[in-house]
């Protein structure tokens, strides 16, 4: 048995400059956009001074684009909440950076505190609501970047996710 490790066997992947794979600055897959989305949310630096709390209307700014997608930041005050709604052609990922938010989609209510993260595809229909005391952040990401937003009656809601459920 030859006592070279698999990297000797293989060859030095340095050496082999063509498979080497380059660097990408942004992302494509859910995986990568989960990835941003977290990196994001650790540089607080970068979001925080930015967050504003308007008590008449949900705030939001758009933090960053790239191809194809948009990353947006929005707050929560106490009582706010998104309507029911669906994302359009858009699938995203939603990340809870400070304070509580509760989720309802056809399946029940989920509360999420801070670190939490909703992947969605197109068609998923829910609200989300700060149904805490305090204040809340959160961090969306859309890709394709948002060009629609459907609202849905209760009964139009529950009509979709059964037919996404059949």
């Amino acid at each position: 048995m030859n006592s070279d490790s698999d990297l000797s066997i293989a060859g030095d992947i340095l050496e082999v400059q063509h498979l080497l794979q380059p660097a990408r600055s942004h992302p494509s897959t859910v995986a990568g956009f989960v990835g941003l989305a977290r990196s994001i949310a650790a540089d607080r630096d970068r979001w925080a001074p930015l967050v504003r709390y308007d008590t008449t209307t949900r705030w939001y700014h758009r933090l960053h684009s790239g191809p194809g997608y948009e990353v947006w930041l929005l707050s929560w005050a106490p009582g706010q909440g998104s309507g029911r709604h669906d994302h359009g052609p858009s699938s995203g990922v939603l990340t809870l950076l400070e304070g509580e938010l509760t989720e309802h989609t056809a399946r029940g209510a989920q509360a999420l505190g801070a670190g939490a993260q909703r992947v969605f595809a197109p068609g998923y229909v829910h609200e989300v609501v700060n149904d805490s005391l305090g204040p809340a952040v959160s961090l969306h990401i859309y890709f394709p970047g948002l060009t629609d937003m459907p609202m849905h009656t209760a009964r139009c809601a529950r009509v979709a996710e059964d037919v996404v459920r059949a």
